[in-house]
């Protein structure tokens, strides 16, 4: 059964960074392309990265240049280096698993919090 934990949101001012964390367990994380989406109050959940199984990084336009996504495989684990961040970007943040030869096998975690705030 997959599981995707994301961690390392929380209250940030603007202007600051975050470094956010997603591990995965259950499946065999290489045959995995990994995103991350965002979804704010009272807006719909948007995909801001994306990185292939072999490491190829895809940014959105809503916050290219401040954003830089990673992964680790042999720790199973994705990476989302926010920066210079503004209270636009409050919302909650989750992973989500693509698999690389079946596109329709997603798995998502539970989110992590992200607040941008003075």
């Amino acid at each position: 059964q997959a599981q995707l934990v994301e961690s390392g949101g929380g209250l940030v001012q603007p202007g600051g960074s975050l470094r956010l964390s997603c591990t995965v367990s259950g499946i065999t994380f290489s045959m995995y392309h990994m995103a991350w989406h965002r979804q704010a109050p009272g807006k719909q959940r948007e995909l801001i990265a994306s990185i292939t199984s072999s490491g190829m990084a895809n940014y959105q336009d809503s916050m290219k240049g401040r954003l830089t996504i990673s992964r680790d495989n042999a720790k199973n684990t994705v990476f989302l280096q926010l920066n210079s961040l503004e209270p636009e970007d409050t919302a909650v943040y989750y992973c989500k698993a693509i698999h690389k030869l079946k596109p329709t096998t997603t798995h998502w975690g539970q989110g992590t919090q992200v607040t941008v705030s003075s």
